[in-house]
This record gives C-alpha cells, sequence and structure tokens, in this order.
C-alpha cells in the first residue's frame, strides 16, 4: 500500500487476531507509529479469546499505562482473562477501576464480573454484584445460577431458577442446563423430572446438545439409568461428553461390562471417559480390571490425572498389593503431585495413598506419606489415626489424635471410632471412657451405634461385662445386633454364661432365625460341661422359628475349617484322620438335604459367615452402616481387622445337641 493509516493496521491486526496469528499480530502492532484505543483492544481481546490470558492482561495493563482509555470492551476482555487464570487479586482491582467508570452500572459488565467472580469461587461478591444490578439481564440471571451450580450450594441455584420464573424472565437453553446440573448434584430427581418435562415441549431446547448432556448426567447420577439411555438414545448428535455421561453411569450402578462396551465403542476418549471406567471396575470389586486399564491408559500416553491415581490407589488397597501401590506412588512422583488444595486440590490422592499403606500392613510409609504432606486435610487425619488403630498401633494413634487438636483441626466421627478403636487394642479403658464422653462435651458430636459398639467392645476385652451392659442399655438409640454380638463375644472369651443366654436372647428378639449366637453360646456351655442332653433338633428348632438345616449346615462346614486345630495335640494322626472323616460324612449328609432348599442357599452362606467370623469386636465396627471404612470416605474401607477376642478356633467345633439345648432353654423361659 503507498499509504498505511491506523484504520488499515487495525484491520491487519484483527484479522491476524481472529486466525489465530498472534506473533504476526503483536509483531505488527509493535511496528504501529500510532497505535489508538481499537488497537490496543484488538490486542487485548484477541489473545483472551485464543486463551492466551496473561499476555492478554499484560496488553491490558499497558494500555491503562500508556493513559488510553478503557471502555466495555476493555474491561470485558480483561475479566474473561482474570477468570479463566482464576486471578482474584486482578479480578478485584479491575472491579474498582469499573466501579469509578461511567460503566458501573452497565449490565453487561454486571454480568462479565458476576462471571469473573464465579470462576474464581467468590460466591458472595458474585452475589453482591448481581443484588446491586440495576438493570438485569437473562445473561445476569444465568451467569449467578452457574455460579451456585457450580460452586454450590447448589440449592440455592434452583431456588434463583425459580425467583427468576417468578419476575417473568424466560429460561434460555444455559438456564436450563445449569439448573438440570444442579438437580445431578443434589440428586433432585423431582426437579430434574420438571425441567425435562418444560425441555420436551420446546424444539430449540429438545436437541441441543449441552442440554441433552446435562440431562444424560442429571438421570445417571440420580440413578435413573433406563431414562439416561433413552434420552441417550434419541439425541441426534453426541460427542464424548455424552457417551461419557452414559459410561459414568453405568459404572455408578454396577453395570460395568455396559460402561464397557460405550467404552470400546467410543470414538473418542479423553481422560474423564478412562476414570470413569477405572472407578467403575474399582467400586464393583474389580480391581484387576481397574490396574489393567491403567496399565493400557499409560500405554496408549494418555497422561494420568489426580482423580485417575486416587482409583488405581483405591484398587492397589482392595488388593492389598503392596508392591503395585509403590509402583503407582512412583507415577505419583514423577507428576510431581504435592498434595495441596486448590481448584484441583489433589490432597485426596495423599490421603489415598495413606490408606493403600497402611490397608497393606506398610504403616511406616503410610506415616511417611502424612509428614511430608505440603498440606492436610481433616480426611487425612482420619486416615492416618484409623490406619494406627487397624495396625495395632493403638499409642501412636492416640498421640496423633492429640497432635491434631494441637494444630486446630477439629476431629468428626471417624476420627473418635479410630480414637476408641486404638484404646480397645491398647486396654486403655480409662483414656477410651474420656474420649467418648468428651465427644459431646468437648466436641459437639453426638455418639452413633459404632462409638457405642467400640466402647463395648473395650469394656469386654477389660472384663468389664457388666459396665458394658449398663451401657448398652443407656444408649439414646436402639442397640442392633453389632452391639449385642461385641458384647456375647466378650461374653464367650470371659466364659460368662449368665450374661451370655441374656445377650441371646436380646439377638434373638432383633431376628429370631439367625441361629448363629445360638451356636456360640452353645459352645460357651460345652467349655463349661454343663450341656449334654439328647433333644430331637429340628422340632425345637422348628418351635423357636430357627432353621434346623441351615444349623446343620453350619456346623458341619464349620467342623470342616476348625477340627484340625481343635484336636491338634489331643489325639494321635489315626484318630485325628477318623474323626475328620466322620466329620465329613456328617456334613455331606447335611449338604445332600441341604440341596433340596434351592432358594436358602444365599441366607446359609450369610449365616455360615457369620459364625466362621464370630461375633462382636471393633473389626465388625466396618461393617456396620458408618463404620470405620464407610466415614473415612475416599480414603477407607469396611472392616477394622481381626478381633483377638472371638476364639475362632472352637466356635462351632461341638455337637448339634449342645445348641439344640441351649435354645430348647431359650423357648422355654427356665432362667
Amino acid at each position: 500500500m503507498p499509504e498505511r493509516n491506523t484504520f488499515t493496521w487495525n484491520s491487519i491486526i484483527s484479522g491476524f487476531t481472529k486466525l489465530g496469528f498472534l506473533d504476526e499480530a503483536s509483531r505488527l502492532f509493535r511496528c504501529m507509529p500510532e497505535p489508538d484505543q481499537c488497537s490496543w483492544n484488538s490486542m487485548v481481546s484477541g489473545f483472551a479469546q485464543c486463551d492466551c490470558f496473561k499476555e492478554a492482561l499484560g496488553f491490558f495493563v499497558e494500555m491503562y499505562r500508556e493513559n488510553f482509555v478503557l471502555n466495555e470492551y476493555s474491561y470485558a476482555s480483561a475479566l474473561s482473562s482474570c477468570a479463566g487464570l482464576v486471578n482474584l487479586k486482578m479480578g478485584i482491582q479491575i472491579h474498582g477501576s469499573i466501579s469509578k467508570s461511567p460503566y458501573c452500572s452497565d449490565v453487561y459488565m454486571g454480568s462479565a464480573l458476576i462471571d469473573m467472580y464465579s470462576k474464581c469461587g467468590n460466591v458472595f461478591e458474585a452475589q453482591a454484584v448481581f443484588d446491586g444490578m440495576t438493570d438485569i439481564n437473562i445473561v445476569s440471571w444465568n451467569s449467578l445460577i452457574t455460579c451456585y451450580e457450580q460452586n454450590g450450594p447448589a440449592g440455592e441455584a434452583l431456588g434463583l431458577f425459580m425467583s427468576m420464573m417468578d419476575f417473568g424472565v424466560m429460561p434460555d437453553e444455559v438456564t436450563l442446563a445449569s439448573v438440570v446440573s444442579a438437580c445431578a448434584t443434589l440428586s433432585a430427581i423431582k426437579e430434574g423430572l420438571q425441567i425435562h418435562s418444560r425441555v420436551i415441549k420446546f424444539d430449540k431446547f429438545r436437541d441441543d446438545l449441552v442440554l441433552s448432556n446435562a440431562l444424560v448426567d442429571m438421570y445417571a447420577k440420580c440413578g435413573r439409568i433406563k431414562e439416561a439411555r433413552s434420552v441417550f438414545d434419541r439425541m441426534p448428535i453426541r460427542n464424548v461428553v455424552s457417551e461419557t455421561s452414559m459410561l459414568s453411569g453405568y459404572a455408578q450402578t454396577m453395570s460395568v461390562k455396559a460402561a464397557q462396551v460405550i467404552f470400546s465403542k467410543m470414538t473418542e476418549k479423553n481422560i474423564v471417559s478412562w476414570n470413569a471406567l477405572i472407578a467403575g471396575y474399582t467400586q464393583n470389586g474389580e480391581n484387576e480390571n481397574a490396574l489393567q486399564l491403567f496399565y493400557l491408559l499409560k500405554k496408549e500416553s494418555i497422561i494420568p490425572t489426580h482423580y485417575t491415581f486416587g482409583n488405581i490407589l483405591n484398587a492397589c488397597a482392595n488388593l492389598a498389593n503392596l508392591q503395585l501401590g509403590k509402583q503407582v506412588h512412583t507415577h505419583i512422583l514423577k507428576h510431581s503431585l504435592r498434595f495441596v488444595s486448590g481448584p484441583e486440590s489433589d490432597i485426596f490422592v495423599g490421603n489415598s495413598l495413606m490408606d493403600m499403606y497402611t490397608k497393606c500392613g506398610s504403616i511406616e510409609d503410610g506415616h511417611l506419606v502424612f509428614k511430608r504432606m505440603v498440606e492436610r486435610d481433616q480426611v487425612s487425619w482420619n486416615v492416618m489415626i484409623v490406619g494406627f488403630a487397624q495396625n495395632g498401633y493403638g499409642s501412636e494413634a492416640i498421640d496423633l489424635f492429640k497432635r491434631m487438636l494441637v494444630c486446630g483441626e477439629k476431629p468428626d466421627h471417624v476420627t473418635l471410632i479410630g480414637v476408641l478403636c486404638a484404646c480397645s487394642h491398647a486396654g486403655l479403658v480409662e483414656e477410651g471412657r474420656r474420649y467418648f464422653y468428651s465427644m459431646s462435651e468437648e466436641h459437639g458430636l453426638v455418639p452413633s451405634k459404632d462409638h457405642y459398639t467400640c466402647m463395648v467392645d473395650l469394656l469386654g476385652r477389660a472384663g468389664l461385662l457388666n459396665e458394658a451392659k449398663k451401657l448398652i442399655e443407656s444408649m439414646p438409640l436402639e442397640p442392633d445386633d453389632v452391639v449385642w454380638g461385641s458384647l456375647l463375644s466378650a461374653c464367650k472369651v470371659r466364659s460368662d454364661t449368665e450374661m451370655g443366654m441374656f445377650v441371646v436372647e436380646k439377638l434373638v428378639e432383633l431376628d429370631p432365625k439367625n441361629s448363629a449366637p445360638y451356636v456360640l453360646l452353645s459352645n460357651m456351655y460345652a467349655e463349661c460341661g454343663r450341656w449334654g442332653e439328647e433333644i430331637s433338633r429340628r422340632k425345637l428348632l422348628e418351635e423357636g422359628g430357627g432353621d434346623a438345616t441351615n444349623v446343620n449346615s453350619i456346623l458341619g462346614f464349620q467342623h470342616l475349617q476348625n477340627v484340625a486345630s481343635r484336636v491338634a495335640g489331643e489325639e494321635d494322626e489315626e484318630k485325628r484322620i477318623a474323626k475328620k472323616e466322620d466329620q465329613y460324612n456328617y456334613s455331606e449328609g447335611k449338604e445332600k438335604k441341604n440341596s433340596k432348599v434351592e432358594d436358602k442357599e444365599d441366607s446359609k452362606e450369610n449365616e455360615e459367615e457369620n459364625v466362621v467370623g464370630g461375633y462382636g469386636g471393633v473389626g465388625d465396627v466396618g461393617g456396620a452402616d458408618g463404620g470405620l471404612g464407610d466415614a473415612v470416605g475416599e480414603s477407607g474401607d469396611g472392616g477394622g481387622g481381626d478381633d483377638p477376642s472371638v476364639n475362632q478356633e472352637g466356635s462351632c467345633g461341638y455337637s448339634h445337641d449342645h445348641y439344640v439345648g441351649v435354645k430348647q432353654y431359650i423357648i422355654s423361659g427356665n432362667k
């Protein structure tokens, strides 16, 4: 061109930025003899639109220093860059500049500020901006609804949606997608169904990809997999988000095979897709498949995220495979995860790592991870305390609890379960009492059944059976079979048949058809040599509501499991073999009889497990609702380890007549 003016320079710069040629645009801009406000705005907005937020803010600051007037385009691009960088400090400074400008009441500036505060996680300031706006449009409503949906509380998003409808503002697809996502977070299926019915009425909403993806995700998270599949199948266009939402839904409902089919048919997979299937395998107990999928992920050079590592560590913990767990730990170190909080917090990975080491018995490595974590949350303390307790390090668990209090961390129900479990294993009765009663007095916590079970186990191990009984009777909650079972276990260890009879009566009241307590009590009487009567087994069991064939199966099964250790050192090898053959024939005959009752097989297996494991002990707490592992969250699982107070060796090593005698005694009411 023979002549160039500012307009032509700006046109070329704008064209370069729109095409993504940012280096050329920057070079041309620096060559301009006299850039104007439009030139600067082109650079700020162009770099912001290409996600080069840091450079965009750099041009914005330079524009301000050169004393150019900042207008709505400058501010909007700068706020978008602050949102992209999650730079709240710079966003607040720009907000201060806007408040002094003529654009302080502009609806578009207000919406941009709400969006910036939303993406920076500052819900309070977003609401304050919204409340201060004199003019509000659909974008303003959508920005604040999305803010609550993404940052919480999600219920506020639904309330804001209702207010928006009351003001006569009609929602668009963005509004509905955000509200549906809020319903997914809250598992509010009723509200979700109502919004879906509204979507169906409008063609422009029915085929919207983002809204359809949100509906699939909402139904999947609410466990309505058929409805999710129905929406998925009717979508004219699907993308990786649609398929991943469906895959995740199948995985969450334990339909792992269906999830695997979706995964195999996906033409495009992202790391979220891989994580969803790995999580599905882990949650469904298919830990080996989870590890194989992780190996395939690495083989295809896909970069794992902290969620990937969290799921894989859970798989290693479930398998108690320390070697694989250490290999995963090596991968974590290579990816430089520091276990810190933030927008993408990875503290839970450190918690999962500690959980894996403690479940594999490597308590030293778990404690080392705990000490080296840059930041810790409440779960971190809980995992380590419970890990110490489950591995028999009672004193260390209590010391760590004291340190937790000194650090200002507030304990929760799980923390106290771990502490009481530690006291039980260490035999610290007085400390256990003090910590139990301090729950409500010092920490504002209401003891649950699990805490009472821990205390009953603690008192039972110490031989304080009457105190344990009084504690159960004073419970504000209805005691369940786990609480009474813990006391029955202690009665067996202490050979307290009188207390044992009382506990069995309580257990029978809870479940009349459960034969396990009779078996355990019969062993106690047999050990004392007080039962030797021959009584018709089936008749008495039927009168008591029990199942004779079930008990025969139990006894036969337990004979096979425990007879070898029972008679070791008492008989010579020849007698031992003969006795085992007799018991095998006894069990085999009963099994043939039981084979006619096919619909009772599952209940028999469960009852066999109850008898094999005995009753009570802190180890049973993990199986109760809200037990040790369940309450730990993503880092724990059920079970509290083997309970030494349960004498499994001879739990069913006595004749069936002893069992019948005990049940006869209870049924007749003789005491």
